[in-house]
């Protein structure tokens, strides 16, 4: 009951800030990080898909490490495609699952499961959100809904921007947004200001 209380204040806080913040950015980054501490995991990525490309592009990340981030390019076509066609994917492990496209990358962070859900706008597909833990976690309704619902909101965040910025390829959202104000302050990031895209658990301890 407790995990659940915690799932529902997290989706007013995010709720709240959609409302109120004119930087979709800082909800994208809020998103990732309330996923990640409401349920204790090891960490969670926002991506959005590069219709030129067919790649998930990084818009956000927190507690995840600067080389599994850097991994390579991921595929929208090969890693975990069918959390964009057919709905949530849960991963129990991911030494042994072929659905995975850097599977020695994972092993190497530390990842033992993976949920994977799609985020959608506009009845459209346009990315999707990733919770990773480091124990095999057998995620649950709860987990599932939860993590479809702040899937949700993050794309409410994005098409704000789209409608606000007047862009028709919502990868290049995340391009253009600035909010100096709010990142003079943390070292949570978005990939394109040339910073590091997440903040690690030894991090958050030093600053503790």
């Amino acid at each position: 009951m407790k995990k659940q209380l915690v799932n529902y204040e997290t989706l007013l806080k995010v709720t709240r800030a959609i409302s109120h913040s004119k930087d979709p950015e800082e909800v994208v980054l809020m998103t990732v990080e309330a996923i990640t501490m409401a349920l204790e995991v090891k960490g969670c990525a926002l991506f959005l898909i590069n219709r030129k490309t067919d790649e998930l592009e990084l818009a956000a990340s927190f507690g995840l490490s600067d080389e599994y981030l850097n991994k390579g390019p991921v595929s929208a076509l090969r890693s975990i495609a069918q959390s964009l066609e057919e709905g949530p994917v849960a991963i129990y492990d991911t030494n042994d699952d072929p659905r995975l496209q850097y599977p020695e990358a994972a092993k190497k962070e530390g990842i033992a499961s993976i949920l994977a859900v799609p985020i959608v706008t506009a009845g459209n597909v346009v990315g999707a959100m990733r919770i990773y833990t480091t124990e095999p976690w057998e995620f649950t309704l709860e987990d599932v809904n939860f993590a479809q619902a702040m899937a949700q909101m993050a794309g409410m965040a994005i098409e704000m921007a789209r409608n606000y910025k007047g862009l028709k390829d919502s990868i290049e959202i995340l391009k253009t947004m600035r909010d100096p104000k709010f990142l003079s302050d943390t070292k949570k990031r978005t990939p394109y200001e040339g910073v590091p895209v997440s903040v690690s658990r030894d991090e958050l301890g030093k600053k503790g």
